[in-house]
């Protein structure tokens, strides 16, 4: 009000002064007032359903694991052995090729069910948590939703992981059968008497816990990529709120 009054006076005492720039000022006034509230948090969630929404969609497409350098799903560390031995088991190589694209077929498949799981954990987002985001780093979001969701999100995703595994993804094989078939290999050598001799050792890993902890690691970078381009690039900013909480 202090600021109106001022430029009131301004307008009655300087002739020189015109009056579009009189409403310029008035405008930049009106600009100049921050977000409410309830602004940031509506702001924010938007945010959060933007990014988690863009990320799904381009993971759960074919190739959205596969043939994205940042995300695309490896053989879990154990299995370097086998990697590095893979001439020691008949069609070794073949074998791990199948694997990779059947684990990244898996997870693109399983993501399909991840966006309703990001929408409900987003919905319990507090104005003190919407605060403290919007005054963060560029993947303060992200970081509130893995913080406050993982737990939920790794117990309600296992499943549909463990369906995914064993559906037919490449060719007539499943995710399942494509990794038995590579550790049953191996282990047949590592068993083996040259094997014993050579000091190597069967590989087992629980194909389920590993896939689903890599499938939502990499939800959380797309979504981490998509926060900053939000906070960013004013044309990420797709909605009216958005554009007047990231200024």
């Amino acid at each position: 009000m202090k600021k109106l009054v001022v430029l009131i006076v301004v307008f009655l005492c300087v002739s020189s002064v015109g009056m579009t720039q009189i409403l310029k000022r008035l405008l930049d006034v009106t600009k100049s007032k921050g977000p409410t509230q309830s602004e940031i948090v509506e702001g924010l969630k938007e945010a959060l359903s933007v990014g988690t929404d863009t990320a799904v969609s381009h993971l759960s497409s074919i190739n959205g694991y596969y043939k994205d350098k940042l995300v695309k799903i490896l053989l879990p560390k154990e299995a370097d052995v086998i990697l590095d031995n893979i001439n020691k088991i008949p069609e070794g190589e073949n074998l791990v090729n199948k694997v990779i694209l059947s684990i990244n077929r898996a997870a693109e498949d399983a993501s399909k069910e991840a966006a309703p799981i990001f929408k409900s954990s987003i919905t319990s987002m507090t104005i003190s948590d919407a605060v403290g985001i919007l005054k963060g780093s560029d993947n303060a979001a992200t970081e509130y939703l893995r913080k406050t969701t993982y737990n939920q999100l790794m117990s309600l995703y296992s499943p549909q992981i463990k369906t995914s595994i064993n559906k037919d993804l490449v060719g007539n094989i499943s995710t399942a059968d494509a990794w038995n078939n590579l550790i049953a290999s191996w282990n047949k050598f590592a068993n083996s008497m040259l094997g014993r001799f050579g000091g190597y050792k069967p590989v087992n890993i629980n194909l389920e816990e590993y896939l689903t902890q890599k499938a939502l690691d990499g939800l959380f970078v797309k979504i981490a990529i998509e926060e900053k381009q939000i906070r960013k690039d004013p044309v990420a900013r797709v909605t009216a709120i958005l554009k007047k909480i990231f200024v």
